[in-house]
Formats: C-alpha cells, structure tokens, sequence
C-alpha cells in the first residue's frame, strides 16, 4: 500500500469508527459490543501471526508493553463505548482530538519531555475553552449529557497514559507484535467484565447493522487501523501525522449527520473550532510565535 492510501484509510477509519462504536451497541448492552470486538481482533490477529508465521516475544519489556497497551485497549474502550450512550458519534472525535495536547501534559510530567512550550500551553488553554463551549452546547432542545463527555474525556486520559507507559518501557516491538499480545491478554478480561456485569447474556438474534459493525471495529478499527497508523508514523515527520487529528473530527461530525441523522448545534461546531485551533497552536504554534516575534524585531529594527 503506498502512504498516501494508508494515510487516507487511517483518516475514514478513524472518522467512522466513533458512530460504528453506537451501532455495534445496538440491541444488546455495549459490553457485549466491545468485547465481541476485541473477540473479533484478537482471532484476527491470531490468523495474522500464525500465516505470517510471526513470533510473539514474551521477554519481561514485552510483557511490560503488552501490558502498558492493555490499559489503553481495556480502560480506554470501557470509557468510550461507556460515553458513546450519551453523545453524539461525531464528539466522540472532536474530544479524542484532545489527546495529543493531553500526552503532551503527560509526557511533560512523567518523562520530564520539554513538552509545555508557550505554543502547547496556549493549545491546551484553547482546548479547554473548546470543551465549555461544548458543554453549554444542547442536542435537540437537550444539554449535552456531561456523562458522554467525561466517559470519552477519560478514555482519552487513558490512551495518552498507555502510549506514554509504552514509550518508556521502550521495548521497540512491532506494531503486530505489540497489537496481538495485548489483544491476546485483554480479551479474557474483556469476557470475565461481560460475564460479571451482564451475566454473560447472549442476544437472541443479532441486528444487521449491530453485528456488521461489530466486525467492522474488530477487523479493520482494531487490527487494520493500527497497523496502518503505525506504518504512516514509522514513514512521515510527526507533524504530518498530526493532521490525522485535525482532519478526523470534522469527517467524524459529518459522517454522524450524514447516516445517523445527528443535529450538531452552532455551539458544537464552535467548539470543534476552538479545539481543532488549540491542535493547531499545540502543533505549530511554537513556529508561529518565533515567526511573530522576528518579524515584529524586523519592523522595529526597521524604524
């Protein structure tokens, strides 16, 4: 596959994968729909590593890792399948767009990384007027659930806390070596939650739609997705890879309009603006306040 076509699957898979978390909830308890998907995933992978005849290291970093990535596999699809009951699909993008603005707070206190710059701190101040707006925001004569937004809000916590973990761990595993073996120890745990909570109820019948998008996350969200995202990574700058968060919302609220007939209010769209320009500064901002100050040195020395 050639970068520009993995990093335009990176971006559709990403834009719709939020409202295929709603649809695969559907008819049965969102547990059911997140652990059939890990389920899904970790067969998948399963067939990947025994075709490829791909060895699963199980050395103590690895383990370590396998673990770190667990934490963002478990904890963080709880949390947002969780959230997805009580918000739109779309939102669920616009708020995971936080995350690198939040890994940067993370890594700045967990890895001493000269990560809160003037550029990322006025980024990160930005996105949190973004989140008021949205939270004074209403769907259908509605206010937003503040469930909803502090589900996703966590999920993304955690998924900044298991990239940062796997960063320091430092074990430079392949993304499918990394990817199965945490899908290989999460996957039981997600049954034993279903078990435990829901009983272990298994639906009658299983929706269309529900079911299609089940496998939809399990195949291609899930295995696909992050291969794909690993390999645009591993070829291009990380800035460039960064437009990943700013294109995947706004995709992400349309595709939830488009066919799932969502209302997104003036006051959402205002704060996906404000959030996508908190990505911008967190991004460049740095390169663009260097630029201001030398051209203002300019102007004056000019005079």
């Amino acid at each position: 596959m050639s970068l520009y076509a993995a990093f335009i699957s990176v971006v559709l898979i990403w834009s719709t994968t939020p409202l295929a978390i709603q649809w695969s909830s559907e008819g049965w308890g969102f547990l059911f729909g997140v652990s059939g998907r890990m389920v899904i995933g970790a067969l998948v992978c399963l067939l990947l590593v025994l075709v490829l005849r791909h060895k699963i290291v199980w050395t103590k970093p690895a383990l370590q890792t396998y673990v770190a990535a667990s934490l963002g596999i478990y904890a963080a699809m709880l949390s947002v399948y969780w959230g997805a009951q009580y918000i739109p699909s779309g939102l669920i993008a616009v708020l995971y767009g936080l995350s690198p603005i939040i890994t940067a707070v993370l890594a700045a206190l967990w890895l001493q990384e000269n990560s809160l710059t003037l550029g990322k701190v006025a980024g990160a101040l930005l996105g949190v007027v973004g989140l008021v707006v949205i939270f004074q925001s209403n769907i259908g004569g509605a206010p937003i659930a503040w469930q909803g937004i502090v589900g996703v809000l966590l999920s993304v916590v955690f998924h900044a806390t298991s990239a940062i973990l796997i960063k320091r761990i430092h074990a430079r595993l392949p993304a499918l070596t990394t990817t199965s073996g945490a899908l290989f120890m999460v996957t039981p745990v997600y049954i034993i939650t279903w078990l435990l909570v829901d009983g272990g109820e298994v639906p009658h019948e299983i929706p269309l739609r529900a079911g299609a998008s089940m496998v939809y996350l399990g195949v291609l969200a899930t295995v696909v997705g992050f291969s794909l995202y690993y390999y645009v990574l591993s070829k291009v700058e990380a800035n460039r890879v960064a437009l990943l968060t700013l294109i995947t919302p706004v995709l992400a609220l349309l595709v939830g309009q488009w066919f799932n007939d969502e209302q997104i209010s003036l006051n959402v769209w205002l704060g996906t603006l404000c959030i996508l320009t908190a990505l911008t500064l967190h991004q460049w901002g740095d390169e663009l306040f260097k630029y201001a100050y030398l051209r203002v040195l300019v102007l004056k020395n000019g005079k």
